[in-house]
């Protein structure tokens, strides 16, 4: 694939969407807050750009600028405000990226408050940044990810009883010192974990295309994208 030059100025807009990341520039006004949510898997992100944006998260707040950056770890409750009078932009990225992607309360869980119903999908603005929707029917989607599962159930299944092994043998060459065969086993089991690694990711990108799909009518068009 060619190589793609993203900017903060032009390209204000989702632009790398994948299991793995979720990447994009953001623009908020003065005064704009974003809801606060947090996510089940996800880890976010934050260097602002432009302007100057308050950031709760965990609690806890802090008013950054241009040239910071800061933090939301899983399940961290987080929300972000726009400080000053003039607009906010910053580059975020959620990772990984699996639906559902956002996690809603009705309160602070500290608080007593619940998870919302999911939201699947509403990271992504119709027509604005280009991210295709997925291909085939509803049908196709889920046969697709059903396949996934069963590969990576299968290749787990084959490579457990190596794991295993390896992982023993790798126990005694670190007690006994022996730094040669330490390496090759450390070699040996990434070559056993690394189908497993590749089929999660196919594994993701098929349950996101399912979520989406089967999901539309969780998604609330006059959310801001984030």
């Amino acid at each position: 694939m060619p190589l793609e030059v993203f900017d903060y100025r032009t390209d204000v807009r989702n632009f790398v969407v994948t299991p793995e990341i979720r990447g994009r520039f953001l623009r908020m006004e003065p005064g704009q807050v974003a809801a606060r949510h947090s996510h089940d898997l996800g880890q976010e992100m934050f260097l602002v750009l432009e302007g100057q944006c308050e950031f709760e998260i965990a609690g806890e707040r802090a008013v950054l600028g241009p040239g910071q950056a800061c933090f939301a770890r899983r399940d961290e409750l987080h929300q972000v405000r726009v400080v000053g009078d003039v607009p906010m932009t910053m580059y975020l990225s959620v990772t990984p990226h699996i639906e559902p992607t956002h996690t809603h309360w009705t309160a602070d869980p500290a608080e007593g408050g619940q998870k919302q119903r999911p939201r699947y999908g509403t990271w992504k603005a119709p027509k604005q940044d280009g991210i295709p929707d997925p291909e085939g029917t509803i049908a196709e989607l889920i046969d697709r990810q059903l396949a996934a599962a069963r590969a990576l159930n299968q290749i787990v299944q084959q490579t457990t009883a190596s794991q295993e092994q390896n992982a023993l043998a790798l126990k005694r060459a670190v007690a006994e010192g022996d730094q040669e065969a330490a390496r090759e086993l450390t070699d040996a089991l990434w070559a056993d974990l690394y189908p497993i690694f590749r089929a999660i990711s196919e594994l993701g990108a098929a349950w996101n295309d399912v979520a989406f799909v089967a999901g539309e009518s969780s998604r609330r068009p006059s959310a801001a994208p984030r």
